[in-house]
């Protein structure tokens, strides 16, 4: 590491440090393997991030004929009135759409209800364990998403949600447990900034099947499917967040949004017009105790634009 990129990294974690966040990133250069992060090792809970393996699982099993995407399955009506959650999650009243609707609803618009629907067809265990199937570990897919709306927020007036966050601000232990479940990675859906790029340089870089392989090593996603994923996630519409500093005329941003309490996350790839690609990952933790935090979206941008912009002076 240069003198340069440990200023870099110095400054970096200041301003998370002043911006009251406690952030975990990774930028990637797809091409060459190069990488930059900020300690990308950390295991946090994932929140809507795990939409993302969930996706990827649900495609993979129709590929293989044990779901059919074109399936229409009733989904029950959230009718949540609390600030968030969107889609059927909102819904008043039951509706019927098809399997491979229900992964756009989910994906591109994070909607819970939806992926709930999803992870009735295959269940946490079963996403996980087709992950490991693809060598990817360190993502952890433990529950549903109905989990996620069961927190302190739902509990107090919309006027003392900031109870909510201290609570997660306040209430967690040395070894990241923590009182509040969705927030404790032995309980959570889990996973680390290094783990999500893998998962993205995989769906970016998936490799056609050769016969006569090498036969320890884990199959590649199929490329049909990598492409389907890609499409979820360039459609995304949650972009608020990173996308601000990375979606141009010259460039393009496919990314997962997720939130939770006193979470806020994204992971995604940027395509630049020269062909350079670059998958990033931040994970980020708040310890301001408000719910609404847009400095705080800002921030995150920031820092991973300096980052990636660190590693793309490398290529010039």
């Amino acid at each position: 590491m240069t003198t340069g990129t440990e200023r870099l990294l110095g400054e970096l974690r200041r301003d998370l440090r002043e911006g009251g966040l406690y952030g975990s990133f990774l930028v990637r250069d797809l091409e060459t393997g190069d990488e930059i992060g900020i300690d990308p090792d950390i295991e946090l809970p994932v929140a809507s991030l795990v939409k993302i393996p969930l996706a990827l699982v649900t495609l993979e099993r129709i590929r293989r004929g044990e779901l059919d995407g074109a399936q229409v399955i009733e989904v029950p009506p959230g009718r949540i009135t609390t600030p968030g959650p969107t889609g059927l999650s909102r819904f008043r009243h039951a509706a019927h759409i098809a399997v491979e609707d229900l992964l756009y609803l989910s994906t591109c618009i994070s909607d819970n209800s939806a992926a709930d629907a999803l992870f009735a067809l295959t269940p946490p265990d079963r996403v996980g364990a087709v992950l490991h199937e693809f060598g990817l570990r360190g993502i952890a897919v433990r529950h549903t998403m109905r989990e996620l709306m069961e927190t302190p927020v739902e509990r107090f007036d919309p006027a003392d949600v900031h109870l909510a966050h201290a609570l997660a601000i306040d209430a967690g232990t040395p070894g990241r447990g923590h009182r509040v479940p969705q927030l404790d990675i032995s309980r959570a859906n889990s996973g680390t900034a290094r783990a999500f790029v893998d998962l993205l340089q995989a769906l970016w870089r998936s490799r056609p099947a050769t016969e006569g392989g090498d036969r320890a090593e884990p199959p590649a996603i199929h490329p049909d499917i990598a492409a389907r994923v890609r499409g979820l996630m360039a459609n995304n519409l949650v972009r608020n967040r990173l996308a601000p500093d990375f979606d141009s005329d010259a460039s393009t941003w496919s990314s997962k949004t997720g939130m939770l309490l006193n979470l806020r996350h994204e992971v995604g790839v940027v395509e630049h017009a020269d062909g350079q690609s670059y998958a990033i990952a931040v994970l980020t933790e708040s310890r301001v105790a408000a719910g609404r935090q847009p400095g705080a979206d800002a921030l995150m941008g920031q820092v991973a634009r300096r980052l990636r912009d660190e590693l793309r002076s490398r290529w010039i």
